[in-house]
């Protein structure tokens, strides 16, 4: 009985890293960051539970890093999101988002309301916003005593704001810590985002790195051989590579009478150089060459600045 043979595993694709921006959350600092907004999370549950006057279920939703960018496009309109300043950080700002949800129940409770709160499709007044603003500012100090160990940091409110596209606390494309809190009163549940510039945890990451060097163990032989291993890794890993012409122009007439078979003339001599982009950008010049019954380039110069390869 002849049995089929198993389908060859799909070949691996490599992952684009950008080291200018490496991944700083660890596993190791991912339960830290976690510990710190657990510690937040349950003193915000208790200064809280008193105040909904409801049953109230709280849990840390999860953490992560995204651009500014990314994090103002998923704010809902209208917002609720109050700025606050890190003093003596050169004016570095970070976000309380709260969600409308609570936005809404909290404007309920503080006003006398026990029952199902209405959620808003509006904008908070100004007497609304002072009610908020006093559980915000309760939060942001305790997000600021939670931290207190790794980054010192004191915080002072500076301004809110109901339109997404207004939030510019941080410039758009830099990355930031985002912790979401999920928070349930009676059944309703919404979400609350602390959000902190990388910049200012800076501290925090420097510590954790140094530390992690300082602890590095084995004689000097076995270092530089797992220095040698990591070296090989990445040398190892592909990099899509493509070389091109440079941009030609050819009448229509003579795209419209090609046919299967045909010859295009460009107009290129044989010796210009080609443009050789590196995943998407153009890095280097090259000659066009022959090893053996294979096509190959030769590379003879680097561009001046990586530039974008044209979508020809």
């Amino acid at each position: 009985m002849e049995t089929a043979a198993p389908a060859p595993a799909p070949a691996s694709s490599s992952d684009r890293y950008d080291f200018s921006r490496p991944d700083r959350l660890t596993r190791d600092r991912m339960r830290t960051i976690g510990a710190i907004h657990e510690r937040v999370m349950r003193a915000f549950e208790g200064w809280l539970y008193s105040r909904v006057r409801g049953q109230l279920e709280m849990e840390l939703h999860h953490v992560e890093v995204v651009s500014f960018a990314d994090f103002a496009s998923h704010l809902p309109i209208p917002c609720a999101v109050y700025a606050f300043e890190i003093l003596e950080t050169g004016g570095q700002q970070g976000v309380i988002e709260v969600g409308t949800d609570f936005a809404s129940l909290l404007v309920d409770r503080f006003f006398g309301g026990s029952g199902d709160p209405q959620k808003l499709d509006r904008p908070l007044t100004p007497i609304e916003r002072l009610a908020v603003r006093l559980v915000v500012e309760r939060l942001l100090s305790l997000v600021a005593d939670g931290w207190r160990t790794y980054v010192p940091m004191s915080c002072a409110l500076r301004s809110f704001e109901s339109m997404p596209v207004m939030v510019r606390a941080v410039p758009k494309e830099e990355p930031v810590l985002v912790a979401v809190l999920r928070i349930s009163v009676d059944g309703h549940a919404s979400d609350v985002r602390i959000v902190l510039p990388l910049n200012v945890l800076g501290d925090f990451f420097a510590a954790r790195e140094a530390r992690r060097v300082s602890e590095m163990a084995g004689t000097d032989h076995e270092r530089i051989a797992s220095r040698a291993q990591a070296e090989s890794s990445i040398r190892a890993t592909p990099v899509e590579l493509a070389a091109r012409l440079p941009e030609f122009q050819t009448a229509m007439r003579q795209l419209l009478s090609l046919s299967v078979g045909a010859v295009l003339p460009t107009g290129i001599p044989v010796t210009t150089p080609l443009e050789v982009a590196v995943g998407d950008q153009r890095r280097f010049h090259a000659v066009p060459g022959r090893i053996g019954p294979r096509l190959a380039i030769r590379l003879v110069d680097a561009c001046a600045s990586p530039l974008q390869p044209s979508e020809s």
